[in-house]
């Protein structure tokens, strides 16, 4: 069986985008796949935290995880930090990395564009992220199109080392989802949504109250046509908004265009709104009997230690081929 491995930051509540772009489909992968879920804290902490809400949001991306369909009888879920075997081969890939390949990475410029100052780590998350992804043999990683670089230098990092040591590492292929990859803002439809945007109405997060969800929905960007159809080049807000409500509802976009035709986005968002809010409330339901249970940790206690076993196996053989630590008799 195939192995797929993917890291979410638990760097605030996910949105609708993460839900529906993501987690539903690691949830469909599990029964295929030998899937390991990881809650990437380490790379949370490459720009500044504040300790107990990182905590807080860990826990609670965890609780989102199962809340959205993951099994821990099928999968793998656990805690970037629980597993020290992560920090160690980080480094070990910081020491086959070049700093030019790393200085290009596209999101380290952006954040790092106009700062006086910022933190090592941010040049050095890329290397960290590919000891992630090779500690567990992984066959196929499931990614928005924003980490395909990120995923490109991981395959050339897995190359590299294997071709100077020995052939360690699964060269790992990027999957980038067809449907629902990128949902992107409420108020600007050139924008993918994120949970890091200070406008609060430009994303539906995954714990927003049915109220709150139909009065983002109502106040959504569209255009001045007053027509449901969907063509990305022409009308970006509307598509937007049907990927959404096919996503949601099972309908087809065809479908919801003639279900449409001549009603105009009144309506038209009212019952996308609806569709949203039935979507997300069985998730919310099992996150709040989750988020304060001893099953939660039961759950992230057994996740790490599969992890711990599966990490160590790749690091003993990496740390050998890269000659480190002594040479016993």
């Amino acid at each position: 069986m195939q192995t797929v491995f993917s890291g979410i930051q638990p760097s605030g509540t996910l949105t609708l985008g993460n839900y529906l772009g993501a987690l539903k489909h690691f949830a469909d992968m599990q029964n295929d796949y030998d899937c390991f879920f990881c809650i990437v804290d380490q790379h949370a902490i490459t720009v500044p935290q504040e300790r107990l809400k990182l905590r807080e949001n860990i826990r609670s991306l965890a609780a989102l995880y199962i809340a959205s369909g993951i099994d821990p009888n099928k999968s793998t879920l656990f805690i970037q930090s629980e597993v020290p075997a992560h920090a160690q081969l980080g480094w070990m890939m910081q020491c086959v990395s070049y700093i030019g390949e790393l200085e290009r990475m596209t999101q380290f410029k952006d954040k790092s564009s106009g700062k006086e100052a910022v933190s090592a780590a941010l040049l050095t998350y890329p290397p960290l992220m590919a000891a992630d992804i090779l500690l567990y043999q992984t066959d196929i990683v499931p990614v928005g199109e924003d980490q395909k670089q990120h995923l490109e230098l991981t395959r050339n990092l897995a190359e590299r080392f294997n071709a100077k040591y020995n052939d360690i590492f699964t060269v790992p292929d990027v999957r980038i989802p067809k449907v629902g990859a990128r949902i992107m803002s409420l108020n600007d439809p050139h924008k993918k949504m994120s949970k890091s945007n200070p406008n609060a109405k430009s994303y539906i997060s995954m714990l927003d109250e049915p109220k709150t969800i139909a009065k983002k929905i109502k106040s959504a960007v569209t255009d001045s046509e007053g027509t449901i159809r969907f063509d990305r080049e022409e009308k970006p807000a509307v598509s937007n908004l049907l990927s959404i409500f096919s996503l949601c509802s099972g309908k087809s976009v065809t479908e919801l265009e003639q279900l449409y035709e001549g009603s105009g986005y009144g309506p038209f968002k009212a019952d996308l709104a609806d569709a949203v809010i039935e979507a997300l409330q069985p998730v919310q339901t099992r996150y709040y009997e989750l988020i304060e249970s001893a099953e939660l940790d039961a759950i992230l206690d057994k996740g790490a230690d599969k992890a711990n076993r599966k990490a160590q196996k790749t690091l003993v053989k990496a740390e050998r081929a890269m000659g480190l630590g002594r040479k016993r008799r």
